[in-house]
Formats: C-alpha cells, sequence, structure tokens
C-alpha cells in the first residue's frame, strides 16, 4: 500500500523535488530487523500479524557468503532461519517487536526451538543499522536478568541473507495446520495491543511522553510530590504495583522519592548516558515504562537509595480502596 502511494505521489507531483523529499521521508520511517526465533514458519506468521510490521520474507540468514539453498541449510550449511522485518517505527518501536520476539523463544536453548533441532534453528537479533543498538540492548538486557543468566541469542550485524524458496513464505497461512513450535494463542496478541493513540488518549499527553518517551515533568509540579496519603503507586499505563507509601519521603528534590520499590522485581534499572550525565533509569517491570532514576543520596537508615519518580508515571490507590480495586491482597504492607 505505502510503495502504491510513493508511485502515485511521483506521476501526480510530476517527480518534483518535493515529492523526492516527501518519498525519502516516507522511506526514512521504515525499518529492518531480521530476527532468527527457530522455525522461521511461525515467527513470519507470528510478525505479520501487527499493526506497524509491513513486510516480512523468510530467509536464511548469517551463513557462508553465496546463495544457498533449503536443503543445504538442513544440512549444516551454517545459516540460521530468518525473517527479515520491515517495520514503521512511528506505529511499532523495536523495543515492541523485540519483546514479542522473547514471548515466542527459549532464549537459553542452543541450536534448538521445540522440536527443532540443528544450528539452523539458533535464535539471533541481526542489525542493520547501528543506530538499533540502543533499543536491542536495552531489551537484551532486561531478558538476561528475567532469566538470571547469559542469552543463546546472537546479538550480530546481519552480514547477509538469502530469501527461502517460494513454498515456505506465508507457509502458515497457505497451510493452517502445518507444524509450529509457536503456540496457537500467540497469533492473536495484536487482538489485545493498545495502539500508542489510544494508549495517549486513555492516560493523558504526558502521562505518555513520561512513561513512553522518557520525558520528565517539571519539578514540583507533579500531583505526588507533596503527598503523603497511605496507599500503593501504581503503573500508570499496566496497574502493576511499584511503590507504597510506607517507603516514600520528603526528599525536596521536586518529584516522588522512595527508598525503595515494593521488591526487586518490580522494576527494572539501566545506565542512562543521556544528555552528557550518567545515571541509572527505572522502569517498570512488566509494561517496560520509564518511571524515572535511582539514586544513592537517600537516607542512609533505609539503604541510601533515593527512586525519583515521576508522578506523571503512577497512579495511586488509596489503602481504603485496595479491596475494591483489586490490590487486596497489599494490605499486609501496612500491617494489615
Amino acid at each position: 500500500m505505502k510503495k502504491l502511494f510513493l508511485i502515485l505521489l511521483l506521476l501526480l507531483a510530476g517527480c518534483t523535488a518535493e515529492a523526492r523529499e516527501t518519498i525519502q521521508e516516507q522511506e526514512e520511517e521504515v525499518k529492518t530487523i531480521y530476527l532468527a526465533g527457530g522455525c522461521f514458519w511461525g515467527v513470519q506468521k507470528f510478525f505479520d500479524q501487527f499493526k506497524g510490521v509491513i513486510r516480512t520474507e523468510a530467509g536464511y540468514a548469517n551463513g557462508p557468503e553465496g546463495a544457498v539453498s533449503y536443503q543445504e541449510v538442513c544440512l549444516g550449511s551454517g545459516h540460521a532461519e530468518a525473517v527479515r522485518i520491515d517495520y514503521d517505527e512511528n506505529e511499532i518501536a523495536l523495543k515492541e517487536l523485540l519483546s514479542y520476539y522473547f514471548q515466542v523463544i527459549d532464549p537459553l536453548s542452543v541450536n534448538q526451538q521445540g522440536n527443532d533441532r540443528g544450528i539452523q534453528y539458533r535464535t539471533g537479533i541481526y542489525y542493520t543499522e547501528e543506530s538499533q543498538l540502543p533499543e536491542i540492548e536495552e531489551v537484551w538486557q532486561a531478558e538476561a536478568e528475567k532469566v538470571g543468566g547469559e542469552l543463546a541469542v546472537e546479538l550480530l550485524p546481519l552480514t547477509n541473507f538469502t530469501p527461502a524458496e517460494a513454498y515456505h513464505q506465508k507457509y502458515l497461512e497457505k497451510n493452517p495446520g502445518g507444524y509450529c513450535h509457536i503456540p496457537a494463542e500467540m497469533f492473536q496478541l495484536e487482538e489485545e495491543r493498545e495502539s500508542p493513540s489510544e494508549l495517549r488518549e486513555r492516560i493523558g499527553d504526558l502521562a505518555f511522553e513520561v512513561t513512553q518517551n522518557a520525558a520528565t515533568e517539571v519539578g514540583f509540579t507533579g500531583e505526588y510530590d507533596d503527598f503523603f496519603e497511605k496507599g500503593l503507586y501504581v503503573d500508570i499505563v499496566s496497574g502493576e504495583p511499584l511503590f507504597s507509601s510506607e517507603d516514600k519521603y520528603d526528599s525536596g528534590c521536586g518529584w516522588p522519592a522512595f527508598t525503595r520499590p515494593l521488591s526487586e522485581d518490580s522494576v527494572k534499572e539501566f545506565r542512562d548516558l543521556s544528555y552528557g550525565m550518567i545515571r541509572t533509569e527505572v522502569r517498570s517491570a512488566e509494561a517496560d515504562s520509564h518511571l524515572g532514576h535511582v539514586f544513592t543520596d537517600g537516607p542512609r537508615e533505609s539503604g541510601g537509595l533515593r527512586y525519583c519518580i515521576n508522578s506523571a508515571a503512577l497512579r495511586f490507590i488509596p489503602y481504603e480502596e485496595l479491596e475494591t480495586e483489586g490490590y487486596g491482597e497489599y494490605k499486609k504492607l501496612f500491617g494489615e
């Protein structure tokens, strides 16, 4: 559809400078990533479901140079069964694609996914632009921390890719009963996915910019800066519990400050080198929402940490409403 639009634009505009500029802008929105996750039949069908994925192609990646056939790959040519994914980064971010990828692979399995065994079934993320690395490494680190070990997923630049034979393309669309190592319910995720515009409408512009684009609200303006009621703080995006009022204190920094999250598993932390500073970013574990940063200037008697969190990233559940809001189990945090 996008290609047709570009062709029509050329015809109507007589290939003017303005038309060429518009085409270039359209093309810059499209990025490409290559993912190996076992048999490429299922991987291709899985990613075809998501809005923002423009095109997919099954093929053979990062083996010896030169054309290769499926038979040669099965005999151990060294290539990985992979899927080329062209995506519009304005509709679906690379981090989101990779988070879905890790939902359908075993990241610790070597040369095996499901019942498929062999070097061609190894897992791998093969990038085409250095600019993609920060997003890839952020997801990579989070997954490594989640499983508590080194991932068996290759992370390399793409060196070569040979499209697979025609009968492999969209195989499961043409053969619905074909074998697939990915559970059938995983092909329905798009129906549950909230679009960026829907999320923005639900949580508001400021919360969207903070949680999705790592913005920071103006100091001393947040709803929960000078706020110390008894209750629970949850991620405004997902509702996952993050902090307790029992651990909140007045740091004078202009943002809500906590000495600790509810548990080590509630948040994840990353090194942040933005704006010429060295900081530790804090994100929610499940929704991957940007929350703020953690510093080492907190109360010593409470561990010495200060979790400096944006009010816009949080929703407060008063103690009296924990039961009705579905958070009754957290009453024990307050001596119940």
